[in-house]
């Protein structure tokens, strides 16, 4: 059966020009960012003043930095409210969420989208403002060595994994599948090769085993944000930054997961089938056939009350709910879609209880 999952909120949140293919999974995340921040009211700025240090002592002041900002609009507001000067900022998608409030913040013509904009143009562009530093966050075009040398101090993003490992484009998706306990943020100078660039930072963050794709890339926004602005602020203090080589023994690659990787393999262990539920959740999903029934699994556990006499990916209904073998035990299925349809457990198990092959696959 050919399978065709049609995802409706696309919002570039990876930093990667193949992004598009994956850009849908978490387009609500940054929406609720905006919320949460007109809610609060503003988040604390650096400001301009000396500060004390951790041992007492008073650290430099800061002198706001000209900077080339590439990416979603909140981190650029937030650079702004830091007392930093955004001199243009190129935004992957004409539909990004805050870039009406950035253009009115900036003004329009501050704003550049790349879609319609060369790259010839953009590094005319840089080199006539002077800039100090390019920035990016969540970016999902090739940033250049010409836009970049363009920056008297060079380039700077944030990558959603702990370099060097999970480089690439979903690095949420590699975290939850591979069973990671831990992930975080680095910090890391652009170079040519996308996420190999020395590391300038690092912030960690224990993964909940319940977490799905979209619930992890939610718990990384926060501390991504405060790496990239810590980092603003140290270059802005004129503080040398400590980078890091990557080590290239410990690489590990995080591709886009492609149709293939979201079909179900019931022959595999119930955490393996777990991980990679949550891994793909809640799009594009991890799928599997029902009789001609396209099931999208968005939650599921384990079981022990499953009839012993059923194969790997064979189905039956135990107390209204539907349960699935797998290699080692088995998995209630809670939550999903049937046929592009939102269903409950009581739904997932009326298409198993009507089939009449109850194999799945």
């Amino acid at each position: 059966m050919q399978w065709v999952h049609t995802v409706t909120a696309e919002l570039c949140t990876i930093c990667f020009e193949q992004a598009s293919q994956v850009s849908g999974r978490l387009g609500l995340i940054r929406e609720s960012w905006w919320a949460g921040i007109e809610r609060r009211g503003r988040i604390a700025t650096t400001g301009r003043r000396c500060h004390g240090g951790k041992d007492g002592r008073r650290t430099r002041p800061i002198v706001p930095m000209r900077i080339a900002f590439f990416g979603l609009p909140l981190a650029a507001l937030l650079l702004d409210r830091d007392g930093h000067r955004i001199e243009v900022a190129v935004l992957s998608r004409s539909d990004a969420p805050g870039r009406r409030r950035l253009a009115r913040r900036l003004g329009s013509e501050r704003v550049l989208l790349r879609e319609k904009t060369s790259e010839a143009a953009i590094v005319a562009r840089l080199s006539d403002l002077n800039v100090d530093l390019l920035v990016s966050w969540f970016y999902t075009r090739k940033i250049t060595p010409a836009m970049t040398g363009a920056a008297r101090l060079g380039g700077i993003g944030v990558h959603p994994s702990l370099l060097p490992r999970h480089r690439g484009a979903d690095p949420y998706f590699a975290a939850i599948d591979q069973g990671d306990r831990e992930t975080g943020v680095t910090a890391h100078r652009i170079l040519p090769e996308y996420d190999t660039g020395p590391m300038l930072g690092q912030r960690r963050l224990t993964i909940d085993p319940r977490w799905s794709a979209w619930q992890l890339a939610r718990a990384l926004d926060r501390p991504s944000l405060e790496l990239l602005r810590a980092t603003v602020g140290t270059l802005a203090r004129g503080e040398a930054l400590d980078e890091v080589p990557q080590d290239e023994r410990l690489a590990t690659s995080a591709p886009p997961p492609s149709e293939d990787d979201c079909v179900l393999r019931w022959s595999w262990t119930t955490e393996r089938l777990l991980h990679r539920m949550r891994a793909l959740s809640p799009a594009p999903g991890a799928w599997t056939d029902v009789d001609g029934h396209l099931v999208v699994v968005h939650e599921a556990r384990r079981t022990e009350r499953f009839p012993r006499v059923l194969a790997p990916g064979e189905a039956a209904v135990v107390d209204g709910v539907a349960v699935v073998r797998t290699q080692d035990g088995a998995v209630e299925l809670l939550r999903g879609e049937v046929d592009d349809a939102p269903a409950d457990a009581a739904a997932i198990a009326s298409v198993v209880a009507r089939a009449r092959r109850k194999v799945l696959g």
